[in-house]
């Protein structure tokens, strides 16, 4: 698929659209001036494989942690940059907190929060200062929940008087656009470049956030942040994420997504960024690491061998990548099978680069093992899983190692 043309934007060691890798962001959810809370869940973060991380800057103590907190990211080698997310006072913590200005790799702001009336304007100015100042690319991030209302009540009423006026929800879907791309072109007559603007209309609807960014992708060149806001808990936003995000990747619209998702009380926060890398890998645009196929089961596969045997050999490949991936390049692109029963398990294990068909219900107590399309081996007894998990990782230093 092609993709929308867009600016190339840089942040820290990495380009945000153009032809660039669609890249993975999350975002803390720690009390920024806990220096070691933040660092843990941005390491956190950056290992489970996300590419930027954003934090709050909400007041003068997490504007001062912020350099405390790179520095300790740094001594423990961890060089995700760091996204600062501003609200309402970003104009002074930007000014009173140079350090922390400095330090950041990107500013987010959203236009709505920045002030009103006289205010808005020299407030909007102080940020795109700042980011001209210390030469930082700004994410505009328009969120319906928060839009400038003195716009909202213009266009409303601009819209009231028109021969043919959009409805509710075109109107809604034009003020974001509208916005994002007004505050685009004025941060840009204050000499901010347009490869140092990324924008974002966040909404909570499906079909609304694809069509907003429809319209953006039509009307603009920026590079473009992809995200369903207040997407829910669970599968719930697990689903609408997905529904949304994949819609719009498959036309080629989107540089950077992120997947806003409730993690339950003590929640594990990476959760975001696995299903961020699944819905980029099975749609072909990136890879991160193996995967493994494995059939629901049915009334062939009475036993839950196979469940757990795919379940085992998924965490052991997640827990393995951190080190595959720097010693075995290609590694990510490999297929594993797991297979229930004779219906489709050798079918299916011979696609993979290492698959296994595991008996059924009645069949022979003997599971096959395929490697690139080819019967190698039969395992039988009481520790297939520890055999099949060696014949693994066998696989991975004989095919992917550097000297292959």
């Amino acid at each position: 698929m092609s993709r929308h043309t867009t600016v190339p934007v840089s942040v820290g060691q990495y380009t945000i659209g153009g032809s660039a890798p669609i890249l993975i962001q999350s975002m803390t959810n720690t009390d920024t001036a806990d220096v070691a809370a933040t660092v843990e869940q941005v390491s956190q973060l950056a290992r489970a494989g996300s590419e930027l991380v954003r934090i709050t800057v909400n007041n003068a103590a997490a504007a001062a942690a912020v350099p405390a907190i790179r520095a300790a990211l740094d001594a423990a080698g961890i060089r995700t940059p760091l996204v600062g997310d501003f609200h309402y006072n970003g104009h002074k913590l930007l000014a009173d907190y140079p350090d922390c200005a400095r330090t950041l790799a990107k500013y987010r702001i959203n236009p709505g929060n920045v002030g009103t009336g006289k205010k808005k304007d020299s407030q909007y100015a102080s940020l795109i200062q700042a980011a001209l100042r210390y030469d930082k690319p700004v994410r505009i991030g328009v969120n319906w929940g928060s839009l400038d209302q003195a716009l909202v009540t213009h266009m409303m009423d601009e819209n009231a008087r028109a021969a043919q006026p959009l409805d509710a929800n075109g109107i809604m879907r034009e003020i974001m656009v509208r916005s994002a791309l007004q505050s685009a072109a004025q941060a840009e007559a204050l000499g901010l470049p347009r490869d140092r603007i990324i924008l974002s209309c966040k909404m909570s609807r499906v079909q609304d956030l694809i069509a907003v960014y429809q319209l953006l992708a039509e009307r603009c060149d920026y590079a473009l942040h992809l995200g369903l806001t207040e997407a829910g808990m669970d599968t719930k936003g697990i689903v609408a994420s997905t529904a949304a995000l994949a819609v719009l990747l498959q036309q080629g619209i989107g540089d950077t997504i992120r997947i806003s998702l409730t993690p339950e009380p003590g929640g594990d926060r990476t959760r975001e960024v696995r299903v961020a890398q699944e819905i980029l890998q099975t749609m072909g645009l990136r890879a991160f690491m193996p995967l493994v196929t494995a059939c629901p089961g049915c009334g062939r596969t009475t036993s839950s061998y196979f469940q757990q045997l795919a379940q085992d050999i998924q965490g052991y490949l997640r827990a393995q990548m951190p080190e595959w991936r720097k010693q075995y390049p290609g590694v990510e692109h490999m297929d594993v099978a797991v297979m229930g029963c004779v219906v489709n398990g050798p079918g299916e294990s011979k696609q993979a680069n290492i698959g296994i068909s595991l008996p059924g219900t009645g069949e022979r107590p003997v599971a096959p093992v395929y490697v690139d399309g080819e019967k190698t081996v039969t395992l039988k007894g009481e520790h297939i899983a520890a055999e099949f998990q060696q014949i693994v990782r066998d696989y991975v230093h004989t095919r992917y190692s550097a000297d292959h």
